[in-house]
């Protein structure tokens, strides 16, 4: 993890001549990013970390524009690009009050029923990893953002894509896994679609996977509920998804026996409501991992989320396989874990529930919220310092999931 600036109201780092070269670099990429001036009235006499605050809340607070004019990868990588894309395009055209709260999943009152409902696509790369394959990936992934929002997960559905000469062997591979999974986790696969695209226009096979899910408890697990004094866990180590993956596709000469998280969490979280009604929201810190989680949560509370980088679980291959590629873990996609930010009066009680399942066997309190400075994550890091921890820029780790 590198160095960057404190934010006002936190401590500098010790090393302040590379705080400030961050500082200089994080200007220059809002700037350029945002094509913001240089300096707005009145911020000439703030110090530089201070400018690099009052940048990003301009930044943000400006309306989202599509630069490119084509898409890239990093549309789809869960960072700003794709937030642009979102805010831009499909915000734009589709907008309405359900779709404007931004949640993973669309919160739906039928006859008085309340449901949840939710959509995800699948193109990982390779489509078998140690751990698991798009099969299962697509089921948990669909079944975890029913889950995160309190819902019981019913039923779903499954749309394939497939490139022409893809092996029939490797189809019912996937198949089955995606029965086994859909068993394991209680749900049914009712209905689905099947295309086929000419050789050379496809990648083996892509999958969308619909569900929905019954909300029996009367919760409102929003990312806009956190406040202060709440405490932030993770469920387990992070980054193991990701760097499965990138280690999978034998593009680097790493060995590692990682494997993916890829798991079901709606068990684990019907737990975790049942021993406490304190939690304030929660969400699976799949693309874009848990800094983007975290960001998004900052970003609709308007709360600073404060991590404490010592407290982070990772197992110690997954920090040496990112040290090696130069990302950082933070940003790496889980496919089975959560953050949760509940009331901090309650956080004993749900670790005491997380501990007690095999999935969160490793969930540890990795931070907590405060008041200031409004919409930021900021990291208190091994060495003393605190950096800002922003919307991820670009794409390190593409088509993970």
């Amino acid at each position: 993890m590198t160095d960057q600036a404190a934010a006002p109201g936190v401590p500098p780092d010790d090393d302040g001549a590379r705080s400030a070269d961050w500082a200089e670099e994080a200007l220059r990429e809002h700037e350029e990013f945002h094509e913001l001036a240089p300096h707005a009235p009145g911020e000439a006499h703030l110090s530089r970390e201070e400018q690099v605050h009052q940048k990003i809340e301009r930044a943000r607070a400006r309306k989202a524009r599509i630069k490119e004019e084509r898409i890239t990868m990093s549309h789809g990588a869960g960072g700003k690009a794709t937030q642009t894309l979102i805010d831009a395009l499909f915000l734009e055209s589709f907008r309405n009050p359900t779709l404007e709260r931004m949640e993973d999943q669309a919160m739906l009152d039928v006859g008085g029923t309340r449901l949840a409902f939710t959509t995800d696509s699948f193109v990982v790369s390779p489509l078998f990893f140690p751990g698991g394959n798009i099969g299962d990936l697509a089921v948990n992934g669909t079944v975890n953002d029913l889950a995160v929002s309190g819902a019981r997960p019913l039923s779903l559905s499954a749309g394939f894509i497939l490139e022409e000469g893809f092996p029939i062997a490797d189809l019912r591979r996937i198949v089955e896994t995606m029965a086994t999974a859909a068993a394991a986790a209680g749900v049914q696969i009712v209905t689905g679609d099947t295309k086929v695209v000419p050789r050379g226009k496809g990648d083996g096979c892509y999958i969308n996977t619909s569900g929905i899910g019954l909300l029996e408890r009367d919760l409102n697990l929003s990312a806009a509920s956190a406040q202060p004094g709440d405490t932030i866990i993770v469920s387990g180590p992070i980054g193991e998804h990701g760097v499965t993956v990138m280690l999978a596709r034998g593009e680097l000469e790493i060995e590692s026996d990682v494997v993916s998280d890829t798991a079901p969490l709606h068990e684990l979280i019907d737990r975790l409501l049942d021993a406490t009604t304190g939690v304030r929201c929660m969400r699976d810190a799949t693309r874009g991992g848990v800094a983007t989680v975290l960001n998004e949560i900052a970003q609709a509370s308007q709360i600073a989320a404060v991590l404490d980088e010592g407290k982070v679980p990772m197992r110690p291959d997954v920090f040496g396989a990112t040290e090696i590629l130069g990302i950082d873990a933070l940003y790496v996609a889980c496919e089975g874990r959560m953050v949760l930010v509940i009331d901090g009066a309650e956080a004993d009680a749900a670790l005491e529930a997380l501990h007690a399942h095999p999935l969160g066997k490793g969930a540890a309190v990795i931070g907590s919220i405060s008041d200031d400075p409004p919409g930021l994550v900021l990291l208190k890091t091994t060495f003393g310092g605190t950096r800002i921890v922003d919307v991820l820029v670009g794409d390190p780790l593409p088509r993970i999931c």
